[in-house]
């Protein structure tokens, strides 16, 4: 047999799916945190001290110890199989970044919404965002010192989530909780093709 007609039966090993994922929430609920747990490789951060000037702007409540805060964005990478990488976008959560999450949400196909139970409003925003733009999303209770006082159908009503919106209890310190987050959302987004493909 000549190599060329070895070269067109051998396999061709075909570029993995990359998709785009956001990691989205209110001020210090661990974005950073999630993205830095998860990611394969050395995380891009943005972030800054926190200085007198954000005094009276940044609500504080709750996360007294926050030193840093991110300007910009965060940027991580996770290989989910051979054929699927996500490249995760984690959004700023300060209100006057906000302008950000537009340009951020360019290409996603979904997004990872993080709540922190001590202040859920914080989360309110984000998921209202998804919502206007029918960006599907999962909601991630990041159980901040591994603490999980309330149970995730009990969050779901005080959010008032659809019952399509996965909510999953998680650490997002740790890699294993975290990704566990990210392929439910994996796998909301492939539930949501298949109904729209059958329908």
């Amino acid at each position: 047999m000549a190599d060329s007609e070895r070269a067109s039966e051998a396999p061709t090993a075909s570029a993995p799916e990359a998709v785009k994922i956001l990691i989205a929430g209110g001020f210090g609920v661990g974005k950073t945190t999630m993205v830095g747990a998860v990611s394969e490789i050395a995380p891009l951060r943005t972030e800054e001290p926190l200085t007198a000037a954000g005094l009276g702007v940044d609500d504080l409540a709750g996360i007294e110890e926050k030193r840093a805060t991110t300007v910009a964005l965060d940027f991580g990478r996770i290989t989910i199989g051979r054929e699927l990488v996500l490249y995760l976008f984690g959004t700023p959560g300060q209100q006057r970044f906000w302008f950000m999450w537009n340009d951020l949400a360019i290409g996603a196909l979904g997004a990872v919404v993080l709540v922190d139970v001590r202040r859920p409003e914080s989360s309110f925003a984000a998921i209202d965002f998804f919502e206007r733009r029918g960006i599907p999303f999962v909601v991630g209770v990041n159980g901040f010192h591994g603490r999980h006082p309330y149970p995730a159908e009990e969050i779901r009503e005080a959010l008032a989530l659809p019952k399509h919106v996965k909510v999953l209890l998680c650490d997002a310190r740790e890699r294993g909780s975290s990704r566990d987050v990210l392929i439910a959302l994996i796998d909301q987004l492939i539930d949501a093709a298949a109904s729209a493909a059958a329908s």
